[in-house]
């Protein structure tokens, strides 16, 4: 069988290159979500983020798009997985 995705809205950002909406800042003032920054701020190796989900701890490094989900969950996506799965929405 075959399936398609049905079409949700998520916020998301990028990572390291776009501003960190307050749902992001939220979860690591909560300890959920821990930044780690390296040296050398021009790395973008040492840039990147730990999210803690339900299912265990996952890396999103600078430039990956951090989604927030349909039910608030909070998790890292590679930007060429991002961009065929999602399209950018006008208001």
């Amino acid at each position: 069988m075959k399936y398609r995705k049905k079409p949700v809205v998520i916020e998301a950002f990028r990572y390291g290159i776009d501003n960190r909406p307050d749902w992001f800042n939220d979860k690591v003032t909560t300890n959920e979500i821990v930044t780690h920054v390296g040296y050398d701020l021009r790395s973008p190796e040492e840039f990147y983020c730990e999210i803690k989900t339900l299912e265990g701890i996952m890396i999103g490094n600078c430039g990956d798009y951090i989604i927030q989900g349909v039910k608030r969950e909070i998790y890292p996506c590679k930007p060429d997985i991002f961009e065929m799965t999602y399209d950018i929405i006008t208001e």
